[in-house]
C-alpha cells in the first residue's frame, strides 16, 4: 500500500454503531513525551465490537480504534530517552495515567481517574502510523515472535494475565469461558504453569474445543454443562452476563469467578447460596505497565506460545471485526499495514475478498515482509 510519505491511513470510526472508514490524514507529529509509531500490525479485540457498538461511554469521536500495536518508532518526540529510533515496541489499552490520583500513587494506575485509552480516547493502531506516550510503550526487543503473532499478547495476553494473578496461584483446577484471543493465550500459560485448565464455549462449537484440547486443556464442552470436577477458579472471557450464575456453580467453596472483559451483558439474578460458602466474585479493570513487565519476563521462561492468528489488510479492518462478532476463526484476527507478495500485487478495496484470501496465502509461504 503506498501512498504521500506525508500522509498516513487510517481506518475511522466517527461515532457510534458505524462502520470503520478509511480515511488519509496528515502523518501525525509526536509531541513532548511521545513517539510516532509505523505500524506493523494491530490485533482486534472485542473491545473494539463495543467501542462500535457504543458500549464504551468515555470514548472521543471519531477515533482511530486498535490498542494491540506492534510497530517501530520513527519519530521522537522532545524529551524522549527511553526508546529509539527503529527499536519494536507495542502500545496497549492504557495509553496515559494522571500519575496524581490516589490510585496511581497506590501503583494501581489501572484505576486512575483520568486515564486515557488508546483506540478509545486516543488514536490507535487501525493505521499506518500511530502516535504514543513513550512512558506506556512495551519494548518488544526480546520477544521472539513476528509481529502479527506479537500484537494479540498487547491485550488478550496482557488481560488474561492480570485475570490469571486474580484468579490466585493457588487456583490448580481452572475454567475458561469463551475461548477465543485471550484464552487460547493464558490456557497455555496455565497448562505450562500445571495447572488442570478446561474450556467453556459456545454450544455446539466443536472446532474451539477441539482447538482448546491441542493447546492442553484436560476438558472442553458447552458453557451450559459443568465440567467434570469442581473449579478452583473460573475466568470469563466472553461478555455475557450469564455466565456468572454458571461460573459460581462450578466452583468449589471459597473459590473465585473472575471477569475479564471491559463491558458485559447484565447479570441476571441468582440464588445467594451460588455465592455464600466464601465464593467470590471479581472484575478485571485494564491492566498496569508492571503488569506487561511481568508477563513478558513471565514469557521468557515458558514453552513457546502456540498463538494462532488470521490476517487481514488494514483496509478490511471492518471485515476482520464482523468475523470476529460472528465467530468465524479460532485465535486472534490481526490487522497488517503493509506486504509485499510474490508475482502479486494488492488489489484495491473493492477487491478485498481476494486481498484477505492472498495475504493468508502469503502467511503460509512466509513470504511476508514488513516495511
Amino acid at each position: 500500500m503506498k501512498g504521500d510519505p506525508e500522509t498516513t491511513l487510517a481506518m475511522v470510526l466517527r461515532g457510534a454503531r458505524q462502520a470503520l472508514q478509511a480515511e488519509r490524514r496528515p502523518l501525525p507529529q509526536p509531541g513532548p513525551g511521545q513517539v510516532r509509531l509505523r505500524v506493523r500490525a494491530c490485533a482486534v479485540c472485542r473491545t473494539d465490537l463495543h467501542l462500535q457498538d457504543g458500549d464504551l461511554l468515555m470514548a472521543r469521536w471519531p477515533v482511530v480504534p486498535g490498542h494491540e500495536v506492534v510497530g517501530a518508532v520513527d519519530a521522537l518526540g522532545p524529551g524522549v530517552t527511553a526508546l529509539r529510533l527503529g527499536q519494536r515496541v507495542g502500545v496497549p489499552w492504557l495509553g496515559g495515567a494522571c500519575g496524581r490520583c490516589r490510585y496511581c500513587l497506590a501503583g494501581q494506575e489501572n484505576l486512575c481517574d483520568a486515564p486515557e485509552f488508546t483506540g478509545c480516547t486516543l488514536d490507535g493502531g487501525f493505521a499506518t502510523h500511530a502516535v504514543a506516550d513513550a512512558r506506556f510503550c512495551v519494548p518488544l526487543d526480546r520477544l521472539a515472535l513476528d509481529d502479527a503473532s506479537a500484537a494479540p499478547l498487547l491485550c488478550a495476553g496482557l488481560i488474561g494475565w492480570r485475570s490469571l494473578r486474580l484468579a490466585g496461584d493457588d487456583a490448580r483446577v481452572l475454567g475458561l469461558y469463551g475461548f477465543g484471543a485471550a484464552a487460547h493465550l493464558i490456557a497455555q500459560v496455565a497448562v505450562a504453569q500445571g495447572r488442570r485448565v478446561h474450556a467453556f464455549t459456545r454450544a455446539g462449537d466443536v472446532a474451539a474445543q477441539q482447538h482448546a484440547r491441542a493447546l492442553g486443556c484436560v476438558w472442553a464442552g458447552d458453557a451450559e454443562q459443568a465440567p467434570p470436577e469442581p473449579l478452583d477458579a473460573a475466568i470469563l472471557f466472553a461478555p455475557v452476563g450469564e455466565l456468572v450464575p454458571m461460573a459460581l456453580r462450578a466452583v468449589r467453596k471459597g473459590g473465585r469467578v473472575v471477569c475479564g472483559g471491559i463491558h458485559m451483558s447484565d447479570i441476571p439474578s441468582f440464588p445467594y447460596a451460588l455465592l455464600w460458602q466464601e465464593r467470590q466474585l471479581l472484575s478485571v479493570a485494564n491492566l498496569t505497565r508492571a503488569d506487561a513487565r511481568e508477563f513478558f519476563a513471565a514469557l521468557q521462561a515458558l514453552p513457546p506460545l502456540r498463538i494462532h492468528t488470521t490476517p487481514y489488510p488494514l483496509q478490511a479492518a471492518q471485515q476482520a471485526m464482523d468475523d470476529l462478532r460472528a465467530g468465524r476463526f479460532q485465535g486472534a484476527a490481526v490487522l497488517l499495514a503493509e506486504c509485499r507478495c510474490r508475482r502479486k500485487r494488492i488489489p484495491p478495496a473493492a477487491k478485498i475478498v481476494q486481498t484477505i484470501r492472498l495475504w493468508r496465502a502469503c502467511i503460509k509461504r512466509q513470504q511476508l515482509l514488513f516495511l
